[in-house]
């Protein structure tokens, strides 16, 4: 399947469709050394920033030969990564709905759990990661629809950007936000079926710790997406106004040269 895949992304995209696949096969290995380093009790929560930093660099500048769309792309999605982790912090506080649950006790039969790492702290750095793949897609889509805007009409004013920003933001956050939501019930679309197999009550699935730790997830990698896209499209306005303003300063240096 992965060779498959290898295949198709390079016939369909092309050099780009193997950076692609690269990028994805090193943010693989990334992540296998994150579980190593959290396994030899290094902290999780620092991990997952360099980890979660490592990915996003990864992810968006192999995804875009545009250098300008990408910082921009990769200054908003660090920022948000800073709002999540902040967020997730704030919220397992008062959610503790990590580590093991009773429909986990089958699996932990026979095993010993003391292993001395706290679950609390890497359900933290799971919700956190969890959702960096949507916050990266689309920081880098609405940064390469705004950059071809400014391209295409250099004259247009801030405020016009803005506005043209939060209009792609809008059409790019229904099918990210579908995606998020249709990955969550596929997932647990089997548990589900479990649970009304065995006539669990509303209360009981509603305050299950699997499905809670799932939805606080799902609903920050939402709260991620939408605020990913004032910060991606004001990144992009004053990083273009910047390259613009420097451009003039080297025209002018060269005309008095």
């Amino acid at each position: 399947m992965g060779l498959i895949l290898l295949i198709l992304m390079i016939i369909v995209g092309g050099r780009q469709g193997w950076i692609a696949f690269l990028s994805l096969f090193l943010n693989f290995c990334y992540f296998y050394i994150g579980l190593v380093l959290v396994a030899l009790h290094v902290a999780p929560l620092w991990v997952t920033l360099v980890l979660g930093t490592l990915i996003l660099a990864t992810t968006i500048f192999m995804g875009t030969e545009d250098l300008r769309v990408s910082i921009s792309a990769f200054e908003a999605a660090f920022i948000v990564m800073i709002i999540v982790v902040s967020l997730v912090l704030l919220t397992e506080h008062f959610v503790q709905a990590t580590g093991f649950s009773l429909e986990n006790s089958n699996e932990l039969e026979g095993m010993s759990i003391l292993i001395g790492i706290n679950y609390v702290k890497v359900g933290k750095m799971t919700m956190i990661l969890s959702c960096l793949g949507a916050v990266a897609e689309l920081t880098i889509a609405l940064a390469s629809g705004l950059r071809e805007i400014i391209t295409g009409q250099p004259f247009l004013k801030a405020p016009a950007l803005l506005t043209s920003g939060l209009q792609i933001g809008q059409h790019i956050i229904g099918t990210t936000l579908n995606t998020l939501l249709l990955g969550f019930l596929g997932n647990f679309l089997a548990l589900f079926v479990w649970f009304f197999g065995l006539n669990y009550s509303f209360g009981a699935i509603f305050n299950n710790k699997l499905l809670v730790t799932e939805l606080v997830t799902v609903l920050i990698s939402f709260i991620g997406v939408i605020i990913a896209v004032p910060i991606t499209s004001g990144l992009v306005i004053w990083n273009s106004q910047k390259y613009v303003d420097k451009d003039e300063e080297s025209q002018y240096d060269t005309g008095n040269e």
